[in-house]
């Protein structure tokens, strides 16, 4: 899953992209961030403008009297991960996709959100201990999860193949698109699996096979791509697009499904039992059915990981 940086580290790099133009606006997707051609200025100030949301009383009934009767709604996010969670510019505000989501979906229920930043290894235990009420931090839906707790997704999972703007690969959808290409992979991850799985079935039909990089630095795979070492990066998507969007110097030419073969999920997930998975669920597709939930991937450039209806424990992914 995530690997959350350092917040000295995160700071560091908030600081050079506002250096680099990343300037607050109100509709992320309609500016350039001067200098930068092609590139989007995402609004990483601590003053947020929020979509707004109203609550839906049928779901917020639906909330267990236990959480209600504070009226917050305390969420665990894991931060230094953009454009899923991050630190503001000043350092301290809690910022992004999953920061928005569990304000949207705590207001869509009547509550107000109370978002902690936590290291995503220490979510399961905060959640298991109802010492956090939810946790939306890019927790993918899996068979021995759903043992421990309860789910409602909220987007699809999904990995990014990456090339240079003026790269003329177009489209990677399949093992033949990945034959003889130079791609950069996260060891060890998932992606990794995949196009291990891929290249086995190119080299058996008699394709080129992929030549696989690895580097330990963003900065490093960064350069071998715009440098032509590497033809492309294959990562979580999410990551990918944010860079894309910020640099303009990257296209998405391909995603695949992060549980692929099956499907995978992204999900809210709540204390197993307690009743406040239904709620979450009610509120998230009372989201989706008046727009507002399309409005929040938009700002944050994920419209492509979105789910036309909130699903309550859907299948997960086998243990590995």
């Amino acid at each position: 899953m995530n690997h959350p940086i350092t917040h000295k580290a995160l700071s560091l790099a908030v600081a050079a992209s506002a250096l680099l133009g990343l300037a607050a606006c109100s509709d992320p997707g309609a500016n350039a961030a001067p200098g930068t051609a092609g590139a989007t200025a995402f609004n990483l100030s601590p003053q947020q403008d929020r979509v707004p949301v109203t609550a839906d009383p049928a779901a917020a009934a639906l909330v267990p009297e236990t959480i209600k009767k504070d009226g917050k709604l305390t969420v665990a996010v894991a931060l230094g991960t953009a454009p899923l969670g991050l630190f503001a510019t000043d350092n301290k505000t809690p910022i992004g996709n999953e920061v928005d989501i569990a304000i949207a979906l705590a207001q869509s229920l009547d509550l107000e959100a109370e978002i902690v930043p936590v290291a995503w290894a220490d979510w399961p235990l905060g959640v298991g201990s109802g010492k956090y009420e939810a946790a939306i931090t890019n927790v993918t839906v899996t068979e021995e999860r759903k043992l421990k707790f309860d789910f409602a997704t909220y987007r699809e999972d999904q990995l990014g193949f990456y090339a240079l703007t003026d790269s003329p690969i177009t489209s990677v959808t399949s093992a033949p698109d990945v034959a003889g290409k130079k791609i950069i992979v996260g060891s060890g991850t998932n992606q990794e699996s995949i196009l291990l799985a891929w290249n086995k079935e190119n080299v058996a039909q008699g394709l080129a096979p992929v030549e696989f990089q690895y580097y330990d630095d963003d900065s490093a795979s960064t350069l071998a791509l715009q440098s032509g070492r590497a033809d492309l990066t294959f990562g979580p998507n999410p990551t990918g697009a944010y860079k894309a969007a910020t640099d303009g110097k990257s296209k998405l030419v391909g995603t695949v499904d992060g549980g692929w073969p099956l499907s995978a999920r992204i999900a809210v997930t709540t204390e197993k039992g307690n009743g406040f998975a239904v709620a979450a669920q009610a509120g998230l597709n009372h989201l989706i059915a008046d727009g507002s939930y399309a409005k929040v991937l938009a700002k944050w450039g994920l419209s492509s990981e979105a789910v036309e209806k909130s699903e309550l424990n859907p299948p997960g992914l086998p243990a590995s």
